[in-house]
């Protein structure tokens, strides 16, 4: 470590160092590990099982059928059973009392499991003699019971329900089971007990208060009744009514009927009388037509006008016989006049009468309006005497009814706890602690990673695993001088040295090697055999995704293996994050039949052809998150007199795509022309068992024709799922 500190030079911390001094020690890790795992198992097997037992209550509402009156009220009166409400529940299940009661019900103060003190250790001994540690044994045997108990029992509310649920954990499967259930059988008989409590208390309470409450009301109706005589309000039949008022009522019915008729009869006579004095006939009266002697002389008159009417034809007007009855007539007329004046007579004595008798009701109606005055003060009094009667009525009353509901709920089934088992805790028959198999992998596991990280420890602490800042480079440096040699002087471009540099490298790196096209240099190299991970996919895939590459053209010399790549490079792609479409653009549609479902499908041929739009070729990849638009069906010739629409195409997808993959199979440089217009295209040169002087005549090609970038990927073998850390295959 002295030696790499030296001139305080930067070092940095060997990753593979640390992972190869894990391997060389594997044997005492796989030891260590296999050792722990065995006392484990062993340890685990030597504990005392225990099985758990669970049983669960439902807080709700609860009343009896026949309580109607009371079944109302409980269909809302579930604010008792919010939050708090059921924390409440949860802490009664959980107290002291409920757990002595079971307690004592099931005898547990007999058995070994709850007072382990009884049998003490040797060493607890020796605590409490040398005073160290409180002698067990001066408690009592329920609080030391009652100790153990909590320490077995787990009451918790299920959540977002009502639901609580207990678990009580015990050597004995049967007990595991039968507590539980003994605690709900409890906590119900506690709350039922509760309610029947609350409901005798109620009881005793009201009787004395019914009995006070039925003196008060009887002591208030006396009063009133005594009031009422003393002020002689007396009762009619009418609701609330007096006498007084009665009479009153019935005294100004009559005078408004007695005013009517002496109007009335003053009218009647004033018609009469002006009919007399001016001398129109009054046989159109009324009061005149409807006298009998009136009727019996109209009658009369009209005879004898029947007989003067005939003897005119034969006698002459002074004949005695006409004389005699023209004065029957006169005769007649006149008892008429006079008859009249008798019916006048009489309406204005009618008149008259209805006058006096209105006179007599009013001075009886002033009478009886200072009593009904008197007996209006006297009301007020009588009204506040029966508001306080009413009130204690209506009091007695509730009492009455409440006193009935509470004595209805007394019985013992009258009254249901406000909870029901809605599971029964069942004898377990699998072990809930220790759980071998768990226990004995995780510390195999904790083992091996605590030998690990003491390895590690040890390599950093004792310098091993740190290495200087750039010595490697200057190793890497010479042993890629060493390895190439320059045959003879050819005009190959610059790319190709570069790559063989990179290819020649002993140790793998994790990025891609670019090559730049630039102007020929007059160089030969000689290209020895790629490492399988010099030029990997996952290179690559790293490479697209940091320097955010738009648009990439793959071109496949080796055919359809290179096309496999292909689509495993645009999979990882998809891994990273990044949205990803592949154009098939090859001849065997390898990409098509890798990535697609089915076969048929619409692609690019019949997009160049304007058959169909972008949404119907764009197909999701089977076994990632890439997106494919296959070769298509269209005829393939037809297809390439539109090719001029492919950059327009591609330049529609980049705006949808992080990147736009085009796969064009074993094409040439002319051809890839066609394909981009663009020629700082990323190239990818998908080459994996490709001789190097193919490689070097690609390069040179796309060089020469202008191409910026030049990827190459040479990673052989089809990446599977969850190979290198990664999903897609």
């Amino acid at each position: 470590m002295s030696g790499v500190n030296d001139g305080h030079q930067d070092v940095d911390i060997d990753l593979g160092g640390l992972f190869r001094a894990i391997w060389r020690r594997r044997g005492r890790v796989l030891l260590a590990t296999v050792a722990f795992a065995g006392f484990a198992f062993i340890g685990a097997n030597l504990m005392s099982p225990e099985y758990q037992g669970e049983a669960r209550l439902l807080i709700e509402s609860r009343q009896a059928e026949f309580s109607g009156a009371n079944q109302v009220q409980s269909q809302t009166a579930d604010s008792p059973f919010d939050e708090s409400g059921i924390s409440s529940q949860v802490q009664v299940l959980r107290s002291a009392d409920l757990i002595k009661q079971v307690a004592r019900e099931m005898k547990l103060y007999e058995l070994p499991e709850f007072d382990p003190t009884t049998n003490p250790s040797a060493i607890s001994d020796i605590l409490v003699m040398l005073g160290i540690k409180k002698n067990p044994l001066d408690l009592p045997p329920e609080e030391r019971v009652l100790k153990e108990f909590q320490k077995k029992l787990q009451v918790y509310q299920v959540e977002k329900s009502r639901v609580i649920a207990m678990q009580f954990t015990s050597e004995d499967p049967k007990l595991a089971a039968a507590i539980p259930n003994a605690m709900a059988k409890v906590f119900l008989s506690l709350q039922s007990g509760a309610k029947l409590d609350s409901n005798s208390e109620a009881s005793r309470w009201l009787e004395p208060e019914i009995a006070n409450l039925r003196e008060k009301v009887r002591e208030a109706e006396a009063k009133v009744a005594d009031y009422r005589a003393s002020s002689d309000l007396l009762l009619t039949g009418e609701t609330g009514g007096t006498f007084a008022t009665k009479q009153l009522n019935d005294i100004s019915t009559e005078l408004a009927r007695v005013r009517g008729e002496r109007a009335n009869a003053e009218a009647r006579s004033e018609n009469v009388r002006t009919a007399l004095a001016s001398g129109r006939a009054v046989d159109t009266l009324n009061d005149v037509v409807a006298s009998p002697m009136i009727q019996r002389l109209k009658e009369t008159e009209s005879n004898i006008q029947g007989q003067i009417a005939d003897l005119s034809t034969t006698l002459l007007d002074g004949h005695p016989r006409l004389k005699g009855l023209k004065s029957q007539l006169q005769g007649i007329r006149a008892q008429i006049l006079s008859e009249t004046k008798k019916i006048l007579g009489s309406l204005e004595n009618e008149a008259n009468v209805s006058q006096l008798r209105e006179r007599q009701l009013i001075a009886q109606l002033n009478t009886l309006k200072a009593n009904s005055a008197k007996a209006g003060e006297d009301e007020v009094g009588l009204r506040a005497l029966e508001r306080e009667a009413t009130a204690q009525r209506q009091l007695l009353e509730t009492y009455l009814a409440r006193y009935r509901e509470a004595t209805s709920r007394s019985g013992e089934n009258a009254a249901p706890a406000d909870a029901r088992v809605i599971s029964q805790a069942v004898e377990p028959t699998e072990v809930s602690f220790p759980k071998v198999l768990p226990i004995t992998i995780v510390a195999a596991f904790a083992s091996f990673l605590v030998s690990s990280v003491v390895i590690m420890l040890s390599e950093l602490f004792s310098g091993r695993a740190l290495r200087p800042v750039g010595r490697r480079d200057e190793e890497m440096f010479d042993e890629e001088q060493l390895e190439i040699q320059p045959l003879e002087i050819q005009p190959v471009p610059q790319t190709a040295t570069r790559l063989a540099h990179a290819q020649a490298e002993p140790i793998v790196p994790r990025e891609p090697v670019i090559a730049t096209a630039v102007a020929p240099a007059p160089v030969k190299v000689e290209l020895p055999e790629p490492e399988e991970d010099d030029f990997s996919i996952a290179s690559v895939a790293d490479h697209l995704s940091a320097d955010d590459v738009r648009v990439a053209i793959s071109v496949s010399p080796a055919g359809d293996e290179g096309s496999v790549n292909a689509v495993a490079l645009a999979r990882l792609v998809a891994e990273e994050g990044r949205k990803i479409v592949l154009i098939d653009l090859t001849g065997s549609a390898c990409p098509t039949q890798l990535m697609t479902q089915t076969a048929g499908l619409a692609g690019i041929t019949n997009l160049l052809m304007g058959e169909v739009p972008f949404t119907e070729t764009i197909h999701a990849d089977r076994l990632s998150d890439a997106h494919i638009i296959p070769q298509g069906d269209a005829d393939p010739v037809l297809a390439m007199r539109g090719i001029e629409r492919l950059q327009m195409i591609i330049d529609a997808l980049s705006n949808a795509y992080d990147t736009v993959l085009i796969e064009c199979g074993p094409a040439d440089v002319n051809a890839i022309g066609k394909v981009t217009r663009a020629r700082d295209t990323k190239i990818i040169i998908s080459a994996p068992a490709v001789g190097n002087e193919e490689i070097i005549e690609l390069i040179t090609g796309f060089g020469e024709a202008g191409f910026g970038e030049i990827v190459l990927m040479t990673g052989t073998g089809y990446p599977q799922p969850g190979s290198s850390g990664r999903q897609a295959a």
